[in-house]
């Protein structure tokens, strides 16, 4: 009875598989798939303790996908569900963007205004421990499961740090994170500073509603918008072509290209700027990735900004979340973005017209390298799942009361010099 439930499971295997009438090849793919079968029989036979062929099954669905690029995943139906809950923007955790390497979570970026943000967990920290328990060993969706839970609930994340000879441990109390990804405001009555954070599904909106009123109110005292997509770990393509759309009057935004012909596509600008060509400055660095180079990159392209910064993450390929009838998704690699221009940013990032490197504010103290998309395991050559957290008003506050709004940020300081300098020269383009 048993070998016709696993001979069930091979052959609604071998179904699911394109071209199965093409035999050589078919009948290596039945071989393998009995193969599978033969093996999963014995450890639910033989195996020292009793298990499922529910989790051994998912168990090899994960390695097959793991083998791929670190971008690919299996959602079981709980995983699946809280992606859809962090496209909507608001979800359980701690606010950190990460994937896996080397057996550890790596932090990809914390998110603004998070508990893991204000408890001081930087990009490129490795998580080693989580409450005292070892990560090595773990999938990264057991590690995240680890990393959620009740508001209010305190977990330990220990850290290994670049730089640092020993461990760090850092006590986050969780919560329900709600994000808002876009932040905006006006300095000395003539720079709009506005940042987004990543990309969920109503950024586009969130800058209209914040970006252009200001530029409303201000009107023509304002010289120009810093837009500020350090440490966006991107998100939904539709914003970034909304957010890109939102500064350019006209011509390509981004391109698709995969093995299918069908993933070839192309997306376009709208007439209409919301700034109504205002100078404007993108600041990015090594936790720019995905969404948010797409939009470096078009406004590059185009040279409707002037970029400013050190080279982006490089993550320029396109996931398509494929769902299960009910058993999850596939979130599964199926081609490259390509910028206006047809450059590839997989693996090459987005370089910055102006190159800032960030000074940090601690004297003598070295710059930490920045990892990218080349640094990952399994990347695609040339052509991040995670959590994400809370808004604290007070937080927001005082940022709105500092005196000087890119008081030990000197990415941010150059930028707001190049468009105070743009004044003195206000025949010519800010993009040389």
């Amino acid at each position: 009875m048993r070998r016709l439930l696993l001979a069930g499971i091979a052959g609604l295997m071998l179904i699911s598989l394109p071209a199965i009438a093409v035999a050589d090849e078919d009948e290596e793919t039945y071989r393998q798939l009995t193969l599978f079968g033969d093996i999963l029989e014995r450890i639910r036979d033989e195996y020292v303790e009793d298990v499922s062929a529910s989790d051994l099954i998912d168990a090899a669905i994960e390695g097959m996908i793991g083998s791929l690029d670190p971008h690919s995943k299996f959602h079981n139906p709980k995983s699946y569900k809280e992606v859809q809950v962090q496209a909507r923007g608001e979800f359980g955790g701690l606010g950190i963007e990460v994937t896996m390497e080397n057996g550890l979570v790596k932090v990809i970026s914390p998110i603004d205004d998070t508990p893991a943000q204000r408890a001081g967990i930087e990009a490129g920290d490795l998580v080693t421990h989580l409450d005292d328990e070892p990560v090595l060993g773990l999938t990264l969706q057991q590690a995240v499961d680890k990393m959620r839970g009740p508001a209010n609930s305190e977990i330990t994340l220990t850290i290994r740090r670049d730089g640092e000879e020993e461990a760090l441990k850092f006590p986050i109390t969780r919560a329900i994170i709600k994000i808002r990804s876009v932040r905006a405001r006006v300095v000395d009555d003539e720079i709009i500073l506005a940042r987004i954070s990543t990309f969920s599904e109503h950024t586009s909106d969130d800058l209209d509603g914040t970006v252009g009123d200001l530029w409303e109110e201000q009107g023509d005292q304002v010289l120009g918008v810093v837009l500020d997509l350090r440490n966006n770990p991107g998100g939904l393509l539709d914003q970034a072509i909304a957010v890109s759309d939102a500064f350019l009057d006209q011509g390509e935004i981004v391109s698709t290209r995969g093995r299918e012909p069908d993933s070839a596509l192309r997306f376009n600008a709208k007439d209409g700027d919301i700034i109504d060509g205002l100078p404007l400055v993108v600041l990015i660095n090594g936790g720019t990735a995905s969404a948010s180079e797409i939009v470096a990159g078009a406004l590059q392209d185009h040279r409707r900004a002037l970029i400013v910064g050190t080279r982006s993450f490089g993550k320029g390929s396109v996931q398509t979340v494929l769902p299960l009838g009910g058993r999850g998704a596939l979130r599964l690699t199926t081609a490259n973005y390509y910028t206006p221009s047809g450059r590839s940013i997989q693996a090459q990032g987005i370089d910055p017209d102006i190159v800032v490197e960030q000074i940090r504010p601690e004297p003598g103290e070295e710059a930490l390298p920045e990892r990218r998309e080349e640094d990952l395991r399994g990347h695609l050559d040339d052509g991040g799942s995670g959590a994400l957290e809370e808004e604290d008003p007070s937080a927001e506050e005082a940022a709105e009361a500092e005196d000087d709004p890119a008081d030990g940020d000197y990415q941010l300081a150059r930028a707001i010099e190049f468009l105070r300098g743009h004044r003195l020269l206000s025949g010519e383009s800010i993009v040389n």
